[in-house]
């Protein structure tokens, strides 16, 4: 099935990283994607590939990190047969399938230092030898070039090459993280929620509840838009009233009170960071509290602080019931609703 670029969004930040991408399409030179997981770095990588004068060769995609460091080198640049155990027969690399069109590279911190020194030749010469082989190919070859890893700081580390780096620095493309994209998180639950609903054969779309918008736009979303529409359209094929807006998520479905416990013998997890005031997350692990009491400047702030992760910890585990939430807790609904507007969690 052929992939279509699909952007959705209107924050500022955002559209400026996709019209920098439309704007190095036109130039046949080597561009660098950098983003957060989730962010949408291959969308970037085809947009740059579809509106370049290259739309109409093979958009070749590879996952520097899904592979074995013994392999990486065989899979970009190919094998003549009997190169290696196992190279029963000779094999065109990422490149050559690549001729005349785009090689988006994922992951590309990943690649070990003999890769790099093999792709910056095939960069700079158009050039590249096949596993067993000493006749070299002419391939016609633009790269995008993605990672979620700051590459100055990898070469400052010695885990990447600057004259590599150099080469393919034409152009970076920094995406921002969904908590930058101010006003994103609605339009993105607005488009996946319709989608999800429609899938689920609802005839209308009755939307979040304003508690619930509320909760969506006050999460940090690490794992980006990819995170949010799993949000989303979990949270719109279990709700069981099409009529009703929605009023039930779940941020981490791997929450469980009878979740898999640590095998004996192995490290407990690290305790969280010292609770220093409200704002702060991380209060409550498995049902534990968490502080460092030596380091508590701040008494009210810290009690605050819990008093705050434990209400949204027993939210998230009654998957945002506040009867059921309040029973747990030994609160009444009011007392629990109270306490909600006071950290300011309605």
């Amino acid at each position: 099935m052929e992939k279509t670029t699909h952007f959705v969004g209107e924050s500022l930040a955002f559209l400026d990283a996709v019209e920098q991408a439309g704007r190095a399409a036109d130039l046949n030179r080597p561009v660098l994607v950098i983003g957060e997981r989730g962010t949408g770095k291959e969308l970037i990588a085809e947009r740059i590939h579809r509106l370049s004068q290259r739309w109409d060769g093979p958009l070749i995609i590879m996952n520097c990190a899904a592979l074995p460091e013994t392999l990486i080198e065989a899979e970009l640049f190919g094998h003549e047969a009997g190169a290696f155990t196992g190279a029963t027969r000779a094999r065109a690399g990422r490149f050559e399938e690549a001729d005349g069109g785009t090689l988006f590279l994922d992951e590309l911190g990943t690649l070990s230092m003999a890769a790099q020194e093999r792709l910056l030749r095939a960069v700079e010469y158009g050039e590249v030898t096949r596993i067993g082989s000493s006749r070299p190919l002419n391939v016609d070859v633009r790269i995008v070039g993605a990672t979620n890893e700051h590459l100055p700081d990898a070469v400052e580390a010695g885990r990447f090459r600057a004259d590599l780096l150099d080469r393919l620095s034409f152009e970076v493309i920094t995406l921002p993280p969904l908590r930058g994209r101010e006003g994103d998180v609605d339009v993105l639950v607005e488009h996946f929620g319709r989608k999800m609903a429609s899938e689920c054969g609802w005839s209308s779309w009755p939307g979040f509840s304003k508690r619930m918008m509320t909760a969506l736009n006050a999460y940090r979303w690490p794992g980006n838009v990819r995170e949010l529409r799993n949000v989303v359209e979990r949270a719109v094929y279990r709700w069981p009233d099409p009529d009703r807006p929605i009023d039930e998520i779940q941020l981490d479905p791997f929450a469980s009170p009878w979740k898999p416990q640590p095998m004996p013998g192995k490290p407990a997890a690290a305790s969280a960071a010292p609770v220093s005031g409200p704002s702060e997350e991380g209060a409550v692990e498995d049902g534990r509290l968490l502080i460092a009491l030596d380091d508590v400047a701040d008494f009210r702030g810290a009690v605050d602080a819990h008093e705050a992760a434990i209400l949204r910890h027993a939210l998230q585990r009654h998957r945002f019931n506040q009867r059921a939430t309040a029973k747990a807790i030994g609160l009444s609904y009011d007392q629990l609703r109270h306490c909600l507007k006071k950290h300011a969690l309605l």
